[in-house]
């Protein structure tokens, strides 16, 4: 197994909703760390420009919570493409990681994979078809170990990063909480 292989990819997707047929991409960031949840690079956070259209389709919430963090205004000035925003990852993953090795980590991140097997093909099928989803891991805290699940507070603000590195943290807290280490 080669040291490659054992590395996570972090990645989140903001979006202007949650249809995956119909709503978009406007913005991505990704984390790579080692087994362990120490990072070994960080991979580059991107606005993705949209269309007046687009952005004014968007629904209450996904207006005002992308105005509010300042999403919205990097998304108007940005002149990145989806296709640039998903080569420009894509060969950033291919420097640290081998194609169909790591697994897609995130929280609820069977919803970001739809999106990009839709609009990034060619960097979805970068990762193996495993997903490391710290969502379930929440519920099953919720569940079985309920004050688990209470001592770990999120700060999200719905920004890519802040949410790829929301993540990390949360499951560190499970790993320590939760899971047995060797």
């Amino acid at each position: 197994m080669s040291t490659h292989s054992k590395r996570l990819i972090w990645l989140d997707l903001e979006m202007t909703g949650l249809d995956t047929f119909n709503d978009t991409i406007i913005e991505i960031a990704t984390v790579v760390t080692d087994g362990n949840l120490e990072v070994i690079a960080e991979g580059p956070s991107l606005a993705i420009n949209q269309d007046d259209s687009v952005l004014d389709s968007m629904d209450n919430w996904n207006k005002k919570q992308h105005s509010q963090s300042g999403l919205l205004a990097r998304v108007k000035k940005s002149n990145l493409t989806i296709a640039d925003a998903e080569k420009m990852t894509l060969n950033f993953l291919k420097k640290i990681t081998n194609k169909e090795e790591s697994p897609m980590c995130g929280n609820t991140i069977c919803q970001d994979r739809r999106f990009l097997a839709r609009l990034m093909p060619e960097l979805e099928s970068h990762f193996n078809y495993r997903n490391l989803d710290v969502t379930s891991i929440k519920i099953t805290s919720q569940l079985w170990n309920p004050e688990v699940a209470r001592s770990h507070s999120k700060n999200s603000n719905h920004l890519a990063m802040d949410d790829v590195y929301d993540s990390i943290h949360e499951l560190r807290h499970y790993k320590k909480h939760l899971l047995i280490e060797k």
